[in-house]
């Protein structure tokens, strides 16, 4: 039975408080998450679902024969090898699976009859997940139940406020990948929030930046929002000040080819990504 580059920052630049109320939502229900998960991990046993894996260090015992007591470590070919019986193929089983496996070798070998074998996971290797990037704890997380992106995101501290793009990317082991939409998922979207198995992994990309300064309240360096305007980039860095003029803007930018452009462009015009924002004075 088992328990089982941007371009170089201009002068000023700085980093603006969390003020969108999504960004709020965000932190704390990854905050919120992050706890449970913590809470969660120190003192819950492993899921029935849990698949072994290379590398997991089991402790088998049979009721009754404290000589049958053994400590084994799934090898990288997925076996394990166990007193009388030999090697056994470990990987990819249920706990539950491998018990009823040793048990019935156990008879059939004529060494003991209905053997109630116990198979405890005392270190878990074989089944991981990397969550990496702009993550609080980037780093490889141990699945001993069924997880979802949300919870493994929680696991690693949740995406970094401010630093950290609105989608991800989960890459599965053989390779395939799909974009996750990080505000639907923190929306409660379950389109969003697939379940994860062992080799995958959890890609949270920086956010693209641009960056602002002249006649604005607070030049510096932002996070560039969706479908984020000029005039919303201005209200971004503080809005105007009083010798300011959204009339007066010229804006940076670098083509495909890497050439740097200088345009001019009015309000409802679309920031891209490294755009560089200079707001001139009105006229006097």
């Amino acid at each position: 039975m088992s328990h089982t580059q941007a371009q170089s920052v201009p002068a000023n630049c700085r980093q603006p408080p969390l003020t969108s109320p999504r960004q709020w939502l965000a932190a704390l229900l990854l905050w919120v998450a992050s706890s449970a998960a913590m809470v969660m991990a120190a003192t819950a046993a492993p899921g029935s679902d849990y698949r072994l894996g290379p590398g997991d260090l089991l402790h088998i015992t049979v009721s009754g024969y404290s000589e049958m007591i053994s400590d084994v470590r799934v090898s990288e070919s997925g076996n394990i090898t166990y007193p009388f019986i030999g090697e056994v193929k470990a990987a990819s089983l249920s706990t539950q699976q491998l018990e009823g496996i040793i048990s019935k070798r156990l008879g059939d070998g004529g060494f003991i009859k209905d053997a109630q074998v116990t198979v405890l996971v005392s270190e878990y290797q074989g089944q991981k997940i990397a969550v990496m990037g702009q993550v609080a704890r980037p780093g490889q997380y141990p699945l001993t139940s069924s997880a979802k992106v949300l919870d493994l995101l929680a696991a690693a501290g949740g995406a970094v406020p401010l630093v950290a793009a609105d989608q991800a990317t989960l890459i599965r082991k053989d390779g395939s990948k799909s974009v996750i939409d990080l505000q639907s998922l923190f929306d409660g979207d379950p389109t969003q929030n697939p379940t994860v198995h062992g080799g995958d992994t959890i890609y949270v990309p920086r956010a693209p930046q641009f960056y602002i300064y002249g006649e604005v309240q607070k030049p510096g360096m932002y996070r560039l929002e969706r479908n984020m305007t000029l005039s919303r980039a201005i209200s971004a860095g503080g809005g105007l000040t009083s010798k300011g003029s959204e009339r007066r803007v010229i804006v940076k930018r670098r083509d495909p080819n890497g050439k740097e452009q200088t345009l001019s462009l009015d309000g409802s015009s679309s920031i891209l990504p490294d755009d560089v924002i200079y707001v001139k004075q009105g006229w006097i």
